[in-house]
């Protein structure tokens, strides 16, 4: 039995119209009259008699707005429940693959053609350090370390802090006094950064040279370290843990797990003064620093039904252009030349290192519908690595069918120095989808997939190959969405006219 059957209870949202009905009816009240003057208030007194079970209206609509505040700090929380529930494992110790990904694996929209390194941990006991090896000759490192809200604190490896020489990435807890201060340790050596939160994850992405494989990357990750400063002297052994053959599932769910995580993230963190509202909202659903999470019935419906309609906004965000995603090619009259869409963060967010907050505002719904609902570990400065292109409908504007076929065309000249990569992802979850073949192909896979005359590769999605062509195909199971990767763009490749065909639909 799979986790996905025998440890998670997964939502169904095959019947979000009716749930978000029931929510509506919730708040049924007589019509407004608009008012007429500034003391005008259309007999509120009257209507709000009118109101039924205020209690239980407030819990819900409590529940879904601090779903949507709480999303990337939930994803956190779930990496470090399954490294303990799936690998027997703790907070700081190091998780990493001798293989990619595959549909066993739970995680938002990962790649299934890298061996990843990541890790959970905390400083609540003191400054915690990361210690990343240098590049070497064969494995480098692209990746991220964030803090409990996904924030980035900084990017490591050629590309990050360390230049690629490796360094001893200091993480200090909210409110540090230690005897050195933060210019004292940088004069030692470390790489030191303030903190706001105690619990912080980092996800590595081994860049592999000179015929390097997967597993010099699982080794090149044995090298990751990490300890606490008062242990430097003497580090005490990382723990590690290789996660391919198991079915680890760090995806969040959207039922009775989300509450607990949310809780687990409020007793493991101090409360930040830009959460201190949402905290107090949590109250009303049993959630309160430094007291036990045990939620009546009421509650528990109440955090459900909130949870839908916050699944509902954020789904609503993730798929309605303009909002997390906005056409790539389209002419100056907007009509559109593709169908791909490219992601579009909240201005000046990539500038910023993704904090998601500016002086005046949390931006919580850029934050959830528009990044956390569906990826994990931003970039704290955006490079030109990897391009990422979504698929959410085929050539005539639908939605992707799952009980349909579709061919996509490649083009040989796509522009991709090192490989291009297509994935399938469920829409639900936006992680894989669950007990398939494969989840995706690329062109790493040239041997063993049909090669068109001209040089393309017509790749097929649907719930059956089509004769002839099933090493070219992607299965589909359920609804879903793409995305597309350019390893490697090539310099200028945007204003070279190339354009990657849309999906056309063949049954």
């Amino acid at each position: 039995m799979t986790l996905s059957q025998a440890q998670v209870t997964k939502p169904k949202f095959r019947n979000l119209p009716s749930r978000l009905a029931l929510v509506a009816a919730l708040s049924v009240m007589a019509p407004m009259t608009v008012a007429q003057t500034f003391n005008d208030t259309g007999n509120i007194l009257a209507r709000s008699a009118e109101v039924k079970d205020i209690e239980y209206q407030i819990m819900v609509q409590r529940a879904t707005q601090t779903a949507i505040w709480g999303m990337p700090a939930v994803g956190m929380v779930d990496f470090i429940k399954a490294t303990r529930r799936d690998l027997g494992g703790e907070i700081n110790d190091v998780v990493y693959l001798k293989q990619p990904f595959d549909s066993k694996h739970g995680f938002l929209t990962p790649n299934d053609v890298t061996a990843y390194a990541w890790g959970s941990m905390t400083s609540e006991p003191g400054p915690l350090i990361v210690e990343v090896p240098a590049a070497t000759d064969n494995v480098s490192y692209f990746g991220t370390i964030v803090d409990a809200w996904d924030v980035p604190i900084e990017d490591v490896g050629p590309a990050g802090a360390d230049k690629g020489k490796g360094g001893k990435y200091l993480l200090l807890p909210p409110g540090y006094e230690g005897e050195k201060s933060k210019e004292d340790l940088e004069a030692e050596g470390y790489l030191v950064y303030e903190t706001s939160t105690y619990q912080y994850g980092f996800s590595f992405r081994p860049r592999l040279y000179n015929g390097a494989t997967d597993a010099d990357a699982a080794e090149y990750a044995q090298q990751i370290k990490v300890y606490y400063l008062s242990d430097a002297d003497n580090p005490p052994p990382t723990t590690y843990h290789e996660a391919s053959q198991v079915p680890y599932d760090s995806l969040p769910y959207y039922n009775h797990t989300f509450f607990e995580d949310m809780n687990d993230y409020i007793q493991g963190n101090p409360i930040r003064p830009q959460d201190k509202v949402m905290v107090s909202m949590l109250k009303s659903l049993g959630i309160e620093k430094g007291k036990p999470f045990a939620p009546t019935d009421r509650q528990m419906a109440a955090m459900d039904d909130g949870l839908v309609l916050a699944y509902a906004a954020m789904q609503d965000f993730f798929v309605s252009p303009g909002k997390s995603t906005v056409p790539l090619w389209a002419d100056d009259s907007g009509t559109l030349k593709s169908q791909w869409l490219v992601w579009d963060f909240a201005p000046g967010q990539a500038e910023a290192g993704f904090p998601y907050e500016t002086a005046q505002e949390v931006l919580l719904d850029d934050r959830a519908g528009g990044s956390y609902f569906w990826i994990t570990y931003l970039p704290k400065y955006l490079g030109g690595g990897t391009f990422y292109l979504t698929g959410l409908n085929d050539s005539d504007g639908d939605a992707l069918d799952f009980n349909a076929s579709y061919k996509l065309n490649v083009p040989k000249d796509t522009p991709a120095k090192d490989f291009w990569s297509v994935i399938v992802y469920s829409m639900e979850t936006k992680g894989f989808i669950r007990d398939v073949e494969r989840v995706g192909l690329s062109s790493r896979d040239a041997e063993s997939m049909h090669i068109n005359d001209d040089g393309s590769y017509d790749i097929y999605f649907g719930p059956t190959p089509p004769e002839g062509k099933a090493a070219n195909w992607i299965p589909t199971t359920e609804d879903y969405f793409l995305l597309f990767r350019l390893y490697g763009p090539e310099e200028g490749w945007l204003q070279s006219g190339w354009v990657l065909p849309d999906l056309e639909k063949i049954d």
